[in-house]
């Protein structure tokens, strides 16, 4: 059995990468026709095209596209283990890591982090950047180190996660409002004028489903991006927004809330994180914080 050239490795992840012989064949300072005799033997090894002509362009083959994450994994993990072990330094780390939050994880647990983090590594600095969506590919692609949100099937499967707490939804309302006066009931939380929230634009939630099993059905006005607008709009109107508890803590400060009068069930906001960062020391310690900051931050 003839042993592959592990070599090949580390072309065909560039390849890959970048999609392009040419561009490849820069980032690796070899010649064109050096990578292009490098893609034929990988070709030949693999017995696939890998990469094949469409219009002026490159496009990978099923196989290529099952390989690339697979082989950018092995070439990180071949480089980590032949770099040397090193000691972190939190005193001099300097360093930028990028989180991708949910709204309200900034306004909850922002503060406490970033002086957790100041306080152990004053050269770090936290970049929060919003969450549209749960698509990995950031964490993938290395935009991301750090995200936080709730597991789904559009996590991808290599996502390593670690669970934060555990969430619950209630409903709130301006000071004076009628629901701030005494129980609410299901029909009288349905009867009521309602902000959702709908990341993707939705008119309806899971909330609307739990009403109409009780054959209820809830008025909602108007439909925002985010819970801090829905929590902004029903502190100066009679609109009822229905947001996460933890999450929204300090937006909900002169403001009414409680339980939905609906059964719905708790949500586990996690923390997710890319394997290839997994044994990185920095990031173990940032990671860490995060778990100790949640852990300290009770409703």
């Amino acid at each position: 059995m003839t042993t592959p050239d592990l070599n090949l490795l580390v072309t065909l992840d560039v390849l890959l990468t970048e999609g392009s012989v040419a561009r490849a064949a820069r980032r690796l300072r070899l010649s064109p026709s050096a990578m292009s005799r490098a893609l034929a033997r990988l070709r030949q090894t693999t017995g696939d095209p890998l990469l094949v002509r469409a219009g002026r362009g490159l496009v990978p083959t099923p196989r290529a596209l099952e390989l690339r994450a697979r082989v950018g994994q092995l070439v990180e993990d071949a480089e980590a283990v032949l770099r040397p072990a090193e000691n972190l330094d939190l005193q001099h780390l300097v360093h930028t890591f990028t989180l991708r939050t949910n709204e309200g994880f900034v306004e909850n647990f922002g503060p406490a982090l970033i002086a957790r983090a100041q306080q152990d590594a004053p050269g770090v600095r936290l970049r929060f950047v919003p969450k549209p969506d749960k698509d990995s590919t950031p964490l993938r692609d290395g935009s991301v180190d750090l995200e936080t949100g709730v597991v789904g099937i559009t996590t991808g499967p290599e996502v390593r996660s670690q669970a934060l707490f555990r969430d619950r939804f209630i409903g709130v309302v301006r000071l004076g409002h009628a629901l701030s006066l005494g129980d609410v009931t299901p029909s009288l939380y349905a009867a009521g004028r309602h902000v959702h929230v709908s990341r993707r634009g939705l008119d309806k939630g899971p909330i609307d489903e739990a009403l109409a099993v009780l054959a209820l059905q809830r008025q909602i006005v108007t439909v925002v991006g985010g819970f801090s607008t829905a929590l902004a709009l029903a502190r100066a109107s009679d609109l009822i927004a229905s947001v996460p508890e933890r999450h929204t803590q300090p937006l909900r400060l002169g403001m009414h809330s409680f339980p939905l009068p609906v059964s719905m069930p708790e949500i586990t906001v996690s923390l997710l994180w890319h394997p290839r960062l997994d044994a990185d020391p920095a990031h173990r310690w940032l990671r860490q914080c995060v778990r100790d900051v949640c852990a300290e931050q009770r409703p």
